[in-house]
């Protein structure tokens, strides 16, 4: 399937690409071939082939949650770039003057 370059313009425009006139040249071919590919696989007989979301098996690989001794505070601010006490200082992020 062959893109027009208006075709190639409006995928870029709807993808907010805003692309010279030889990047357009080279897309239109690109585009076209990806399109020529994909409609080579609608081409395959997938009767009988059960939907996956994943190639392989997954499995949950999260450890126990076990209880372990906490980071001292003076250990976990030591590279701080601003404290506050015992937190991070970090700049405001909401206007907190009520206007």
């Amino acid at each position: 399937m062959s893109l027009t370059l208006d075709q190639v313009r409006k995928v870029a425009q709807l993808a907010r690409l805003e692309l010279a006139e030889d990047d357009l040249a080279r897309m239109q071919h690109q585009l076209s071939a990806i399109l020529d590919y994909v409609a080579q696989l609608q081409q395959l007989d997938t009767e009988g082939v059960e939907p996956l979301a994943h190639p392989l098996p997954v499995q949950n690989v999260f450890r126990d949650d076990e209880l372990a001794p906490s980071l001292p505070v003076d250990e976990a601010l030591k590279n701080a770039p601003a404290r506050s006490g015992d937190y991070f200082a970090v700049p405001a992020v909401f206007d907190t003057t009520g206007e």
